[in-house]
């Protein structure tokens, strides 16, 4: 059973937040939570240690952490925080400067496309009758990066402790 769960609850969560992002530019504190207690249902039934577990704690709260700051700055939304903050309590010290450099990586190529799309001259008439694509074609708003965050954490999960050790 909790085989079902590692290979659900993640993903799931990653892909929701990163759909929630695009359409409502929001990612809802239920996807952090259940984050972060299937986090530690999952470490307890699949026997991580305590040691360890505390380590994927430490790694979430820095990231929580930087997150804060970058909230406080107006460089990142409380949704963006909190889902990278969650997403480095999965992925732990292991893969948290890879997460970073991912999430760096896709949170550029996600700027320039959005960018450009928002300074292209014409947009289709039936799409701009859509709410979520008129807000990200506003220049005034800003970009939805928890599709970065998620996409980041997507890419990295196969290689994570849950699919490497967890399963095994």
């Amino acid at each position: 059973m909790f085989e079902f769960a590692i290979l659900l609850i993640f993903p799931a969560m990653m892909a929701f937040a990163a759909a929630s992002d695009l359409f409502t530019m929001t990612i809802s504190n239920r996807v952090s939570l259940i984050l972060v207690a299937g986090f530690m249902v999952l470490a307890i039934v699949t026997g991580m240690s305590w040691p360890t577990i505390g380590m994927h704690v430490a790694a979430g709260f820095l990231v929580l952490s930087i997150g804060f700051v970058c909230f406080a700055f107006g460089w990142m939304g409380g949704g963006d925080a909190k889902l990278a903050a969650a997403t480095a309590l999965w992925l732990g010290w292991s893969q948290l400067l890879d997460y970073a450099i991912w999430a760096s990586l896709f949170g550029g190529v996600l700027t320039l496309g959005l960018l450009a799309l928002r300074g292209a001259p014409l947009h289709p008439p039936f799409l701009m009758r859509e709410g979520w694509y008129a807000r990200i074609t506003d220049e005034k708003t800003g970009i939805p990066y928890g599709i970065a965050l998620a996409a980041a954490g997507l890419i990295l999960y196969p290689s994570s402790f849950w699919m490497t050790g967890a399963l095994h």
